[in-house]
């Protein structure tokens, strides 16, 4: 993640909290102490070349003693998300730190090469013994690709309920990582929310290839109240047909560059001005592409006529007309997410006022930390809930399912607590 797009921040090193999270397989995890790390434990030495994206936030438990022998993975449409647990780098330190790497599941290989990895040089850092690793797996992928897991691997593979870990990932967040759950609006871009166990009801928006909203009201009571099958795979899609970008990152950093004016029909484009009246500014989308037509068909014209050129011709030497630059890469990146992530905002919106949920948390491999992402969906709440409603951001919204999965349950044959041996 560049710093361009989520802040480097010091994390406190003084303990939030004196008592441990005991988690409904009784696997009692010690938190007393966590924080989010800055510095990187992970040895990128053994990432795929190409395939792991590390997340350089790991979490760190400084008083957690026990042995850890499984790891997690949250398998998407587009992205296999793997959490494990590791000592420190120095083995006389206490403790240790759970790390956060993502692979794209067309490359699932290289994923599970990875933790073929963790079994052989991990075990004896962890106090494991062989043949002890377990995988606990969640997501479409862990049926997916299951027979494949369990014959690479050769280890125990357990499926868990994707909506289930989702939500536990989520409220071990929330209630206990400080500097984890934070807002983000222009002047104040990562205002942090201390954790709080008073949660229930809230609304989970999990935004992966496409986005489902979940009624959350406990620990084990949910419900998919709604979606949309508009969402991140919807952005990778198109701009992969519209664009030169051949990555999420990509794109979202051509995002960065573009200026939607030019692809976008705006309220000034129609008024010449704001439109005060019913809350309009200038500068709000009022047609998402809405120029294209126009200025393609202008575009051609000016090229029948000598004097122009269309959509991804060469631009003539000294040449300047504002056609030329109608369909950019970054142009069109800018606009598509604004389109997606406002129509997101909205129906999540719709959604807590119809089921009467004011808190509403945002997570999904779709967010990436990008500052232009997290700020539209927090001005489409704040917008249509007159300020009433915030969103809510996480710092690994991507690791939801992971984390919930790492947390639910012990392998099978196993002492109830011999997951995190005391």
């Amino acid at each position: 993640m560049s710093h361009s797009r989520r802040p480097i921040l010091q994390e406190p090193r003084n303990s939030f909290f004196d008592d441990t999270i005991l988690s409904p397989g009784a696997v009692k995890i010690n938190v007393q102490g966590a924080f989010i790390a800055d510095q990187v434990a992970c040895d990128r030495a053994n990432l795929p070349e190409g395939g792991a994206r590390h997340d350089t936030r790991d979490i760190r438990l400084p008083n957690h003693k026990a042995v850890v022998s499984h790891v997690a993975l949250d398998i998407g449409g587009s992205l296999a998300k793997l959490v494990y647990f590791s000592r420190e780098p120095d083995s006389n330190k206490l403790g240790g730190r759970l790390n956060f790497l993502n692979f794209e599941t067309d490359r699932i290989d290289q994923c599970l090469h990875f933790v073929l990895q963790l079994k052989s040089k991990q075990q004896t850092l962890n106090g494991s013994r062989p043949g002890e690793l377990c995988v606990v797996a969640t997501g479409g992928g862990a049926y997916k690709y299951y027979d494949e897991m369990k014959k690479v691997l050769g280890v125990e593979v357990l499926r868990e309920d994707e909506m289930e870990c989702l939500i536990m990932g989520l409220d071990f967040f929330i209630t206990e990582i400080p500097r984890e759950v934070f807002t983000c609006t222009d002047p104040d871009p990562m205002h942090f929310e201390e954790p709080r166990t008073d949660i229930y009801p809230y609304l989970l928006v999990n935004i992966g290839s496409g986005v489902s909203m979940v009624r959350v009201s406990g620990p084990k009571q949910f419900e998919r109240i709604g979606g949309t099958s508009l969402g991140g795979g919807t952005l990778w899609g198109l701009l992969s047909l519209l664009t030169g970008a051949r990555t999420f990152d990509d794109m979202l950093a051509m995002a960065d560059r573009g200026d939607n004016a030019t692809v976008d029909m705006l309220v000034g484009d129609i008024y010449g001005t704001d439109y005060s009246k019913i809350g309009l500014k200038t500068s709000t989308i009022a047609s998402s592409f809405g120029k294209v037509f126009k200025m393609k068909r202008q575009g051609e014209s000016d090229a029948e006529d000598g004097s122009g050129f269309s959509n991804g011709d060469p631009r003539p030497a000294g040449g300047s007309s504002e056609s030329d630059r109608a369909f950019a890469p970054e142009d069109i990146s800018r606009s598509l997410l604004y389109a997606i992530s406002n129509n997101i905002g909205q129906i999540a919106y719709l959604q807590s006022e119809k089921h009467t949920l004011e808190h509403i948390y945002f997570g999904g491999s779709f967010i990436r930390g990008h500052w232009q992402t997290m700020n539209t969906l927090s001005y489409a709440i704040k917008f249509w809930s007159k300020g009433e409603k915030k969103a809510y951001f996480l710092r690994h919204e991507g690791y939801l399912g992971s984390v919930g999965a790492f947390l639910k349950r012990q392998p099978r044959n196993w002492g109830r607590r011999n997951s995190f041996e005391e």
